[in-house]
């Protein structure tokens, strides 16, 4: 089978072990902790690389894994070093291993030290964070403090001056209320951080009926993924239901698969 048709995760790089370090009296400090590396059979590990919190002097393999353990939040943008995954060498931020040429992330951001896979991704100096382009296709609004499409350059109206009543979503981003309604003949997330538009909790609880009524094939239903929530901004492991799959801590189903998948042998 050519890697292509690979391109699904592997069961194959199970439970690894990585050494979650932290400062104390001037030396570090080891401690082992469990962390499951997931590769992709075309040979391309999912996880290469893990902050290392100028907070708190720890390891973590994101930021939202970070505010989710401790008692305050990691400020991105002052993240300096990352530890490699493979050879475990503590480092300058940066998109690969200088010790053994890993790669941490198709796309990396030196200013949100951000890594991920190539989504055509750009950082916006005046928004700034880091957006899915292509660059080319978009341009920043000033007044409306936000990027836009290019074809809606010197053709869209001011939010803020606008005559068309701006609606409040409950993110606390502005829409214009004509663009809130079109919006929700589309779909019911803010088009610019992804949390619900409105109270969904109704809806949920309907899909919550029609996932208990879909069973799931055989080879499937033992199957679960990491996701990410875009309503609490949590991750969770939940079932994998092709309907949805539901956060485990706010019962949202707003949420998106994260590149972990395992099939629980039972």
């Amino acid at each position: 089978m050519s890697p292509e048709g690979h391109a699904v995760i592997s069961w194959v790089a199970a439970m690894s072990r990585f050494h979650l370090m932290e400062r104390g009296k001037g030396a570090w400090r080891r401690r082992h902790a469990s962390f499951l590396i997931f590769r992709l059979r075309s040979g391309t590990d999912i996880f290469c690389s893990i902050l290392l919190a100028p907070c708190c002097d720890k390891l973590y393999t994101c930021r939202l894994c970070h505010d989710n353990n401790e008692d305050h939040q990691l400020d991105r943008f002052k993240v300096k070093e990352v530890q490699c995954i493979n050879c475990e060498k503590i480092q300058h931020a940066q998109q690969s291993c200088e010790e053994c040429s890993t790669l941490f992330g198709e796309y990396y951001c030196s200013i949100c030290h951000l890594f991920d896979k190539d989504k055509k991704q750009y950082h916006c100096e005046n928004c700034g964070i880091c957006r899915i382009g292509p660059k080319e296709d978009f341009f920043h609004c000033l007044k409306c403090n936000l990027c836009l499409a290019m074809n809606l350059q010197g053709k869209h109206k001011d939010i803020h001056t606008s005559r068309v009543v701006a609606h409040v979503l409950p993110c606390g981003h502005l829409l214009h209320r004509t663009c809130y309604e079109e919006m929700l003949k589309e779909g019911y997330r803010c088009p610019l951080c992804m949390h619900s538009a409105l109270d969904m909790t109704r809806y949920w609880r309907q899909l919550d009926d029609e996932v208990a009524q879909t069973p799931m094939p055989s080879e499937y239903q033992n199957m679960t993924v990491d996701i990410l929530c875009n309503d609490c901004n949590r991750r969770s492991t939940v079932q994998f239901h092709i309907l949805g799959m539901k956060c485990n801590i706010c019962e949202s189903y707003n949420t998106a698969q994260a590149k972990r998948i395992s099939l629980d042998q039972q």
